[in-house]
C-alpha cells in the first residue's frame, strides 16, 4: 500500500483550480498513464464514523513526459431526505404515483442508495444530464407491510469551468406498468444509452404457494396497490428492468422476462451488444449468459448457465467453464406464463429424500427452500416455463453449477478480452460439501472473498453440442485479486487485512486508466472502502473511505463527460449519493498539443 505523498502545492488545489490546470496546458499532449496514490485507513473517530472522504491522489503522466499530481475529493450530490426543488430525495411511490408516507405525513425515505447512471440524453440543454439512482431498500411500512423499492431520476447541471455537478430536480420513476420494482441493486448504462437495473431477490414461489396470504410478495402487493385483498405474484419479480429516458424527463420501463428470474446483481452487455453476462447475488447461485436475437434488443434471446469444471485451488481457485442451454424465449411469452402459472404447475417436488430417490426425482440445492436440498421433477411441457421463471432450480436440475456464494458485480476489459467478477465471500457452498447433491466447487475458505478473472472465446458449443452464437463466451475463471483473512482481529477490529480488498461488491473497469475500481460491502473491515487496481502495474490503492457501518455502492466511470471525468460513488447506511472528482478527463481536444 502506498501512503499518500502529495506536494504541498498540489494538496492546496481546489476542484476549480485543478480543472483549470488540467484544461490550460495544451502543450502537455495526450495522457499516457494514470497512477493512483492511495490513502491510509481511517485513524481517528471522526474519520472512522463521520466522514465519507478521500485523501488519495492521482498522478497523470503525459506523452511528452510531463507529470501532474492532484488530490481527489468526494463531492456529495445529495443525501436521501434532502429537499430539491420542492421534492424529497429517496422516496418511494405507490401504483397510483403517490408518495408513500408515514402516519405523521412524512415520506418514507431510503437509507440505501445504490446504482448510478449519469447519462447524456439528446435534446437536453448543454451541460445538463439525467441521473438514475437505485434505492435498494425502504424502511418497513408502519402497517407491517413491505414498502416498494424505488429508482429516482435527477436533473443534473454541470459548471463547465470547474466540472462541478449540481442536482436541480429529482423525482421517482414510475414502475406501475411492470407491477412495481423489487429491491433494485446494481446496474449499468447500456451502449445504447438506456439503464439496465436489477431486482436483487427472486421471491420463493414454492414457499409463497404454501402460504400466499402472508408472504413477502403479498405484503408488497397489498402496500403497493393499497388493497388488502390482493395476493402477490412472485413471478413478477426477480428480473432485469430497462429504463429509457427522453429529453422531457419521461421514462419508459420494461422488465426482461426472457433473461430469466433470479437475484440479479449487475449484468454486463458485451461489445457485440447481444451477449450479456450476469452477476447473481444468491447464496448459493449460478453464473449465467444471455445471447439476444438482435443487437441492442433484450426482448428475446437464449439463456445459458455455466458449469464449473475445477482445475485448481490456489489463490481463490480456477476452473474451465462449460455451458448448459436452458432455453430460448421472448419477454412477451414468459410474462404471459408468469401471469398464469404457479410453482406446482411446473414442478413436482418433495423434501423426502427416500421418496425422491425411489420415484426418480433430481436432488438440487438453491437459495430457495432455505438452501435445503429439495427433490424435483419438471412436469411435461413445462421446460420453458421452468427455465425462465425458476431459473436457478432449472439450471441445477440440468446439471449446471449452483454453488457460487454471493457473486456480485462484474465488468469487462475489452482490450484484454477479460472480465472481472466479484465473489464477496468464498464460503459455504464454494467449500467441499461431501453430502451435497453435486459438489463442483471445492475450494479453501476465504471469508474476505475476492475478484476473479474470466477469459472468453467465440462460438463455443454447449454441453450437448449446440453452437452458442456469440464471440464472448466465458471459457475459464480464476482467482485474480483476493482478500486475506486474519487469524485474529487487528487493533481496530478488522478481521481481514486492511490493506487488501475484503468482500468486494460493485466493480467497474476504466479502459483509459487501465484500472479496476472496487467497492466493498464488508463485515471484515471496520470501514468499507473503494479501491483502484491498475491491471498492468498491479498497484492497489485505497481511494475512498465510507463511514462505519456503511457500504460503498453505485460505481459508474465517466472518462470524458463534456471535458470532465467522474467516478460516481454512493454509500448505504449512512446514505450519500455523489462522485469522486479530480480525475483527469480523456478529452482529446483538451489534451492534444
Amino acid at each position: 500500500m502506498k501512503k499518500m505523498v502529495v506536494p504541498v502545492l498540489a494538496a492546496s488545489l481546489t476542484l476549480s483550480t485543478f480543472n483549470a490546470a488540467m484544461a490550460a496546458p495544451k502543450e502537455e499532449g495526450k495522457i499516457k498513464s494514470v497512477e493512483f496514490i492511495g490513502m491510509d485507513a481511517p485513524k481517528t473517530d471522526q474519520e472512522k464514523n463521520n466522514l465519507m472522504y478521500t485523501r488519495a491522489s492521482v498522478k497523470v503522466t503525459y506523452n511528452d513526459g510531463t507529470k501532474k499530481t492532484v488530490p481527489l475529493s468526494y463531492e456529495t450530490l445529495f443525501r436521501p431526505g434532502d429537499v430539491i426543488n420542492g421534492n424529497t430525495a429517496g422516496v418511494t411511490i405507490n401504483a397510483k404515483g403517490e408518495i408513500m408516507t408515514k402516519a405523521n405525513g412524512k415520506p418514507y425515505v431510503s437509507s440505501a442508495p445504490d446504482m448510478n447512471s449519469l447519462m447524456k440524453v439528446p435534446g437536453l440543454p448543454e451541460n445538463t444530464y439525467y441521473l438514475i439512482s437505485h434505492y435498494e431498500s425502504m424502511p418497513k411500512n408502519e402497517n407491517g407491510l413491505e414498502n416498494p423499492g424505488a429508482m429516482s431520476l435527477s436533473t443534473v447541471k454541470m459548471d463547465p469551468a470547474t466540472g462541478k455537478l449540481t442536482v436541480v430536480d429529482i423525482k421517482p420513476i414510475d414502475f406501475s406498468e411492470v407491477h412495481g420494482i423489487w429491491k433494485p441493486c446494481a446496474g449499468i448504462l447500456t451502449p445504447w444509452n438506456t439503464h439496465l437495473g436489477s431486482e436483487e431477490t427472486d421471491p420463493d414461489a414454492r414457499a409463497h404457494e404454501v402460504n400466499p396470504t402472508s408472504s413477502a410478495v403479498t405484503n408488497f402487493t397489498k402496500n403497493y396497490y393499497g388493497d388488502a385483498s390482493l395476493i402477490g405474484n412472485p413471478y413478477y419479480y426477480g428480473h432485469v428492468p430497462e429504463v429509457t429516458v427522453k429529453a422531457d424527463g419521461s421514462t419508459k420501463v420494461v422488465k426482461h422476462y426472457s433473461m430469466g428470474r433470479m437475484a440479479f446483481e449487475r449484468v454486463k452487455v458485451m461489445p457485440d451488444n447481444k451477449t450479456v453476462i450476469y452477476g447473481v447475488d444468491s447464496n448459493p447461485g449460478g453464473f449465467f449468459m444471455y445471447v439476444a436475437d438482435q443487437e441492442k434488443d433484450l426482448s428475446a434471446g437464449t439463456l445459458y448457465a455455466a458449469k464449473w469444471v475445477q482445475t485448481g485451488t490456489e489463490n481463490g481457485g480456477s476452473a474451465k467453464l462449460e455451458w448448459v442451454k436452458l432455453g430460448h424465449a421472448t419477454d412477451q411469452e414468459i410474462e404471459k406464463l408468469a401471469s398464469t402459472l404457479k410453482f406446482s404447475d411446473m414442478f413436482e417436488v418433495t423434501d423426502d429424500a427416500a421418496k425422491g430417490k425411489a420415484e426418480g426425482y433430481t436432488a438440487i440445492k438453491t437459495a430457495a427452500n432455505g438452501k435445503k436440498v429439495e427433490w424435483v421433477k419438471v412436469k411435461p411441457g413445462m421446460e420453458k416455463a421452468a427455465a425462465f421463471l425458476e431459473t436457478h432450480r432449472y439450471a441445477a436440475y440440468l446439471g449446471a453449477t449452483v454453488e457460487f456464494n454471493k457473486m456480485e458485480g462484474l465488468d469487462f476489459n475489452e482490450k484484454d478480452n477479460k472480465a472481472y467478477l466479484a465473489i464477496s465471500y468464498q464460503e459455504n457452498t464454494m467449500l467441499p460439501e461431501p453430502t451435497a447433491p453435486v459438489d463442483h466447487i471445492q475450494l479453501p475458505k476465504i471469508s474476505a472473498g475476492g475478484i476473479y478473472e474470466i477469459d472468453f472465446k467465440p462460438n463455443r458449443k454447449t454441453t450437448d453440442g449446440q453452437k452458442i452464437d456469440s464471440h464472448y463466451v466465458p471459457v475459464s475463471m480464476a482467482g485474480y485479486l483476493m482478500g486475506e483473512d486474519l487469524a485474529a482481529p487487528d487493533a481496530d477490529g478488522n478481521t481481514a487485512n486492511v490493506d487488501k480488498i475484503a468482500n468486494p461488491d460493485n466493480v467497474i473497469y476504466s479502459e483509459k486508466m487501465k484500472t479496476l475500481f472496487i467497492a466493498e460491502d464488508s463485515g471484515h473491515h471496520q470501514n468499507n472502502y473503494t479501491w483502484a487496481y491498475n491491471v498492468e502495474t498491479k498497484e492497489l490503492s485505497r481511494i475512498l473511505s465510507v463511514p462505519g457501518g456503511g457500504e460503498s455502492t453505485g460505481l459508474q466511470m465517466l472518462e470524458n463527460l463534456d471535458g470532465h471525468a467522474y467516478l460516481m460513488n454512493s454509500s448505504q447506511n449512512p446514505a450519500y449519493v455523489g462522485y469522486i472528482s479530480g480525475l483527469p478527463s480523456f478529452d482529446e481536444k483538451k489534451n492534444k498539443k
